[in-house]
């Protein structure tokens, strides 16, 4: 059953996807925002705190139970940070992260209202 932890960075990596590009969804679907909204802000305090996502210790659990071996630290530093940054994940990277979600976000948002009051004229 190892599938259930690849199913976990699965869902996770679609939260990520989801906290960072999915403001931009509310052009189309303006009340995704009802979901949307409490998932950025989400993300935003699990990196502007330095904690570590519920789904990184689930994953670790599930790979443990199957004999899989875990890795320590959180899911943007095992599977992201590698991809975008050589070096390991710090407080401040993670807070930067953290504002990148925000600044993204905040675009998003503008654009979907912009839309929303033109479609209201």
């Amino acid at each position: 059953m190892p599938f259930l932890a690849d199913a976990v960075v699965i869902v996770h990596l679609l939260f990520v996807a989801f906290v960072m590009a999915g403001g931009f969804l509310l052009l189309r679907w303006p009340r995704l925002a009802w979901l949307h909204l409490p998932a950025a802000v989400w993300g935003a305090l699990i990196e502007f705190t330095g904690r570590i996502c519920p789904l990184t210790p689930l994953e670790n659990r599930l790979r443990a139970l199957h004999g899989e071996s875990v890795y320590s630290g959180g899911f943007v530093e095992h599977y992201l940070l590698p991809v975008l940054y050589p070096e390991n994940l710090t407080l401040l990277v993670q807070q930067g992260l953290g504002g990148v979600v925000v600044a993204v976000n905040l675009v998003a948002y503008a654009l979907a209202y912009r839309a929303w009051r033109c479609r209201m004229r």
